[in-house]
């Protein structure tokens, strides 16, 4: 599912002091935005486009977390904490973000009541889906989460790449391929049962 918060998008969007704030970047193709361990200066709001969130284990295997569109925000737990990235940020399309830099997000979340509303709000949605994804996929099956995810998101098969889908399922690309390759084999048994 590609998370998005066109609410915060629209504050910054209309804010009149926004210039000041909000500095706009454009964002390449794969570029990582934030790296995992590493201090980011830097809270960002997407304008435009989707970014992978994924963490990368000892063994060097990534799992994506989530998939963020337009208006989310990412880098803001670590900016509230003061800590290193806890995931990496990477652009899977081109992208145009809105980054803030530690200083003014505390001094907006010190100082606008409006934007420290739309932060906890995001924070209360993360939790919220965090906990509905993972209750999910605990009782369902994976053929079941794919068809889920694929409801979510319109396209999403065009968008996101299988290798980002089946890190995002928490399987091999293997497996992935079998489930896509069976759902294709039942449609077309469908399809030919129909024309009987």
């Amino acid at each position: 599912m590609i998370r998005t918060n066109i609410e915060l998008l629209e504050y910054i969007g209309l804010a009149a002091n926004s210039a000041h704030f909000f500095l706009k970047e454009e964002i390449e193709k794969g570029q990582k935005i934030i790296e995992q361990n590493r201090n980011s200066a830097f809270g960002y709001i997407i304008k435009k486009g989707i970014a992978k969130c994924f963490l990368t284990d000892e063994g060097g295997n990534d799992f994506i977390q989530e998939f963020f569109g337009e208006g989310e925000l990412f880098g803001e737990v670590e900016i509230i904490n003061n800590t290193n990235s806890f995931c990496t940020i990477q652009a899977i399309s081109e992208m145009t973000v809105y980054k803030v830099s530690k200083t003014n997000f505390q001094y907006l979340l010190e100082n606008d009541k409006k934007f420290n509303t739309l932060i906890m709000r995001s924070f209360a949605k993360k939790i919220q889906y965090k906990a509905v994804r993972h209750s999910h996929n605990q009782l369902h099956s994976i053929k079941s989460n794919l068809n889920r995810l694929e409801q979510s998101t319109l396209g999403f098969m065009e968008i996101i790449s299988k290798t980002d889908i089946a890190s995002y399922l928490g399987i091999s690309i293997r497996s992935l391929n079998r489930i896509l390759k069976e759902r294709s084999l039942q449609a077309g048994s469908f399809t030919k049962n129909k024309v009987k």
